[in-house]
């Protein structure tokens, strides 16, 4: 699944987390996030987990 950089950037704006916050609660170290958000196309295992972990929704951080 393509995700969104810009919408995961809105979502994180929203719960005021850094990368750093939210590598923590997904439960990975800072570095592997950023991996993460910069793969673009992730399993949708990882795409629920980092939804999840957002407080949001699915399709509000995948691509159109």
């Amino acid at each position: 699944m393509k995700v969104s950089l810009d919408k995961i950037e809105i979502a994180r704006a929203r719960n005021c987390m850094t990368v750093s916050k939210l590598a923590e609660a997904y439960g990975v170290s800072r570095a592997r996030m950023n991996t993460i958000l910069n793969q673009r196309e992730l399993t949708p295992v990882c795409v629920g987990r980092l939804a999840s972990t957002l407080g949001v929704d699915v399709t509000e951080i995948i691509e159109d």
